[in-house]
């Protein structure tokens, strides 16, 4: 069985079934740690619908949709933040494909698409409740680095240079 990366549209069945995914995953752990409960499944739905995704669309930016052995599986998007430095986002793998090389597979193609639209570096920022992303960015080059942006639930910020 194998990993298999392409990019799709923001907006295709598959990429919207994965962002709900992961963002019911990050929202909830947040909740959870913060709150002792889960999103509220009306808040759920109006954020899940919040964002478009088109600045993970050419020319600006990629959505990458991973399968496993044709099993939807996870997401990586990038943008171009600014001429040279793309941002890594959406990172996720389904919980229950983890540990077979997903994340590995869809950073590379991210930092792959980030080359393509120009970028010698990549930034990206989480949360510090996230340890396994955490541990993957440091695992694949990935150094901590003063803040570059003001995300009110970024709490770690790390960046790449593209060889």
């Amino acid at each position: 069985m194998s990993w298999t990366v392409t990019p799709e549209p923001p907006d295709s069945p598959a990429a919207v079934a994965l962002w709900r995914a992961y963002y019911t995953e990050v929202s909830d752990r947040w909740y959870l740690l913060h709150e002792g409960r889960r999103t509220d499944p009306a808040e759920l739905e109006r954020e899940i619908a919040a964002p478009t995704g088109d600045e993970l669309r050419p020319p600006q930016g990629a959505l990458l949709v991973a399968r496993w052995a044709g099993e939807l599986a996870g997401t990586a998007g990038v943008r171009l933040l600014e001429p040279g430095t793309a941002e890594l986002t959406r990172v996720f793998v389904r919980d229950a494909l983890r540990g077979r090389g997903g994340g590995p597979a869809l950073v590379r193609a991210a930092e792959e698409a980030a080359r393509a639209l120009g970028a010698a570096r990549v930034v990206l920022d989480t949360r510090h409740d996230l340890v396994e992303a955490r541990a993957l960015y440091a695992r694949l080059g990935y150094a901590e680095t003063a803040p570059h942006n003001d995300d009110v639930y970024a709490e770690h910020w790390f960046a790449k240079a593209l060889a």
